[in-house]
C-alpha cells in the first residue's frame, strides 16, 4: 500500500458530509442573499428615514446638526405652516362641501353598523378602523377642500392620479386586450404596438407629452389652432394640467395592464364561451357571466400592483408641470423631493411616511375588502 492511501477516506467522508450539509440547508443558502439585501436596501433606509423624519437635521459650516423633535414635522404638515401644502387650504365648508361631507359620515357609519352586526375579529375590527379612518378623514377633507371650492394640497393630487389615473387605464387596458383576444385581422401586429409605451422611460414619456402638448410650437399646434385652443396655457390652468399628466401616465402604463389582461383572457377555457355561445347568449352575457369572473383574481392583482405604483409617480408632474400652477400637479413624492432639495430633510421623510401609510391602508383595505371577499364567494 502507498503512503498517504489511508488519508483518502476521511477526506471523502468530508466531501460526503459536506454534501449532505449543503443540501439540508440548500434552502437557507439560496435565500440568505435575497434577505441580506433586503436587509440592507430595504430595512435600514426605512430606519434611516424614521429617524429622519422623528428629527431636525440642520447643515452649517461644513457640518451637520440633529436634534429629535418627535412628531413635529408630522404636526406641522397636519396642523402646522405646511398644511395648506400637504391637505389644502381650509376657509369653511360649503353648503356642498356639508352634503358630501354628512354622505360619507353616514355612508361609514351604516358599513360600521353593517360589519359590527356580523361576526367580529379582533385583527378585521382593527384593520376596518384604519380603513374607516382614513376613509372618513379623505371624505371631509375634500368636502372642505375640492366641493367648498377651495384648492387641495398634495395629499388630494396624489389620489387624484390614483383613482382616476388607475381607473382610466384599467378600462381602457381591458378593452384593449378584450379586443385583442377576439378572432380578429392584424391582432398580433396591435399587441406589439400596443405593447410599445411600456418600453418608454417615464422623463422620455414626460418630455414628448410636454413637446406635444405645446400649443404654440409643438407638432400638434396646427390642430390645437384649428380647435381653436392655440392661445390656451394648459399648464396654467390647475385640471388641464392634472389632466394632461394623467393622460400622459395613461399612455405609459395601460400597456402593462393589456399584456397582464390580454393572457388572463386568452386563459379563459373556450368550452364555456362556445357552449354559451351555442346556448344563444349574447357576447355581453358571455362577458360578465363566464369571462369575468374568471379574470376576476388576476385584474384584482394588477390594479393593485398599479396602484401602489400610482403612489409614487413623481417624473411626469416633474417634467410636465414641476408641481405647478403653484402645487396643483405637486404629488406627495415630487414634495418630499423638493424639501429635500431644499436640505429640509425632516418634512421631507415625514411626507415619505405619510404617503407610505396612505398607501399601506388604501392597499391594505382594497385587498380585504374586495379581493379576499371575491375569493370567499
Amino acid at each position: 500500500m502507498r503512503p498517504g492511501t489511508p488519508r483518502a477516506a476521511p477526506s471523502i467522508g468530508a466531501r460526503e458530509r459536506l454534501s449532505d450539509w449543503i443540501d439540508r440547508h440548500s434552502a437557507q443558502v439560496f435565500i440568505w442573499p435575497a434577505v441580506i439585501m433586503i436587509l440592507v436596501f430595504s430595512i435600514f433606509p426605512l430606519v434611516a428615514s424614521l429617524i429622519m423624519a422623528l428629527s431636525r437635521i440642520r447643515f452649517r459650516g461644513g457640518t451637520y446638526n440633529v436634534r429629535f423633535v418627535w412628531f413635529q414635522n408630522f404636526e406641522k404638515q397636519l396642523f402646522g405652516s405646511e398644511q395648506f401644502h400637504f391637505l389644502g387650504t381650509f376657509n369653511g365648508l360649503g353648503l356642498l362641501g356639508w352634503a358630501v361631507g354628512l354622505a360619507v359620515t353616514l355612508l361609514i357609519a351604516w358599513l360600521a353598523i353593517s360589519y359590527l352586526r356580523g361576526p367580529v375579529t379582533a385583527v378585521g375590527l382593527v384593520g376596518r378602523l384604519f380603513t374607516w379612518g382614513l376613509s372618513l378623514g379623505l371624505g371631509w377633507l375634500f368636502a372642505a377642500t375640492l366641493f367648498s371650492g377651495h384648492p387641495f394640497g398634495t395629499l388630494g393630487t396624489t389620489l387624484f392620479y390614483v383613482f382616476v389615473g388607475c381607473g382610466l387605464q384599467f378600462v381602457i387596458g381591458l378593452a384593449l386586450a378584450f379586443l385583442c383576444s377576439l378572432p380578429i385581422r392584424g391582432r398580433t401586429f396591435f399587441r406589439v404596438v400596443f405593447f410599445i409605451p411600456l418600453m418608454i422611460t417615464p422623463i422620455g414619456v414626460g418630455y414628448a407629452f410636454r413637446m406635444m402638448a405645446d400649443t404654440t410650437k409643438g407638432p400638434f399646434s396646427p390642430v390645437w389652432q384649428w380647435a381653436g385652443l392655440g392661445d390656451f396655457a394648459w399648464a396654467a390652468d390647475a385640471w388641464a394640467a392634472r389632466f394632461f399628466i394623467v393622460i400622459g401616465d395613461s399612455w405609459q402604463w395601460i400597456p402593462f395592464i393589456f399584456v397582464v389582461m390580454l393572457a388572463a383572457l386568452e386563459s379563459v377555457p373556450r368550452d364555456y364561451v362556445e357552449a354559451a355561445q351555442v346556448d344563444g347568449a349574447t357576447s355581453w352575457e358571455i362577458f360578465k357571466d363566464i369571462t369575468w369572473p374568471q379574470v376576476v383574481p388576476v385584474a384584482a392583482t394588477v390594479l393593485l400592483i398599479r396602484v401602489i405604483e400610482a403612489f409614487k409617480i413623481v417624473d411626469l408632474p416633474n417634467i410636465m408641470t414641476a408641481g405647478g400652477p403653484g402645487i396643483a400637479t405637486e404629488s406627495m413624492t415630487l414634495h418630499a423631493l423638493f424639501a429635500w432639495r431644499s436640505l429640509d430633510l425632516g418634512q421631507s421623510a415625514a411626507v415619505a411616511y405619510l404617503l407610505l401609510f396612505v398607501t399601506v391602508v388604501t392597499c391594505v383595505s382594497f385587498f380585504n375588502l374586495v379581493v379576499l371577499r371575491r375569493v370567499r364567494a
